[in-house]
């Protein structure tokens, strides 16, 4: 059985900045549409897909990012422990690839979107980790300490 990692300022960066580099990907592959051209087959199905997916992908990093910036904006005390309880959660269907669409995709821009699901995949599973393990409740606790101590202190 393996120990659930505690998410910590340095995980959220790191995943930050590969956020970011994934999400540059994406609008690379998916800007300006007709940039690709569409496989063999049928051209009205792959342009299709292509916006679908484009959409889908495009969709699910904002929503990686949103999580990593709530959990940015909580590690640097500008949002309460509710709050990330609150706004912090992702959407658990959220990184589910549609391989039917994706077969249809350029080899390149179907590993993009596969990597994209990957990732939030991954952000999903701390998500869940962080979330069982009550990790916000020792901060509140060291925040209230830390108030009391600066008015014992005045």
């Amino acid at each position: 059985m393996s120990i659930p990692v505690t998410i910590s300022q340095h995980i959220v960066e790191a995943l930050y900045c590969e956020a970011l580099v994934l999400s540059d990907e994406v609008r690379h592959a998916f800007t300006p549409p007709g940039r690709h051209p569409a496989p063999a087959g049928n051209a009205d199905l792959a342009r299709l897909a292509r916006s679908s997916e484009g959409l889908r992908t495009t969709t699910r990093m904002m929503h990686a990012i949103t999580w990593l910036l709530n959990h940015r904006a909580y590690f640097t005390g500008q949002i309460d422990d509710r709050e990330i309880r609150r706004r912090g959660g992702l959407s658990a269907d959220m990184y589910l690839c549609e391989p039917a669409q994706t077969a249809l995709l350029e080899p390149e821009t179907s590993r993009l979107v596969e990597a994209t699901c990957r990732f939030y995949e991954r952000l999903l599973r701390l998500d869940r980790a962080w979330r069982l393990s009550g990790t916000a409740a020792p901060r509140a606790v060291e925040r209230l300490r830390e108030r009391i101590e600066e008015r014992l202190a005045s």
